[in-house]
């Protein structure tokens, strides 16, 4: 008897823990800039998060290239800086001297808080990537949201 409230109990503890999902709004939804001018995108969380990573894809498309990821606080790279304030639920990324060449659609990728394993069954979590607008211009889509799954395998997305 014991023994079935034991799996009784483990399914329900997966149920609360599971993360259903996880929105991302960002601003400003569109940026113009001067060369040399500093630029400041940020992304806004509906829930807590464990890191954060910032992702450009190039105008005209292709693939999505890493910049910076931070687990907490600040990190910088070059001229980039990138803050997780995990009591605001919100990452900033900051382009110092911003460039030609930075013109481009930004988008950050969360990771957001997951249970242990319970019982062998694996746990996923639950990631949203929000498009920033690109600095020298304002992004082809602004209001494109893409939706993600962390799992075993890495970083599994569709465009909605």
């Amino acid at each position: 008897m014991s023994r079935h409230w034991g799996a009784l109990l483990g399914l329900l503890w997966v149920q609360v823990c599971w993360v259903r999902g996880l929105d991302v709004e960002q601003s400003p939804s569109a940026l113009s800039l001067q060369e040399g001018a500093g630029a400041a995108l940020k992304c806004n969380f509906s829930q807590a998060v464990n890191s954060v990573q910032w992702f450009r894809q190039n105008p005209g498309g292709g693939g999505l290239t890493r910049l910076i990821s931070v687990a907490s606080g600040l990190k910088q790279s070059g001229r980039l800086n990138c803050t997780l304030n995990t009591r605001e639920r919100s990452s900033t990324l900051h382009i110092a001297d911003s460039q030609l060449e930075d013109a481009a659609s930004y988008l950050c990728a969360a990771e957001a808080q997951c249970c242990l394993l319970i019982r062998g069954l694996q746990a996923t979590c639950s990631c949203a990537c929000a498009p920033a607008p690109p600095p020298g211009g304002p992004a082809q889509q602004p209001h494109q949201q893409a939706w993600a799954i962390w799992d075993s395998a890495g970083l599994q997305g569709r465009w909605q």
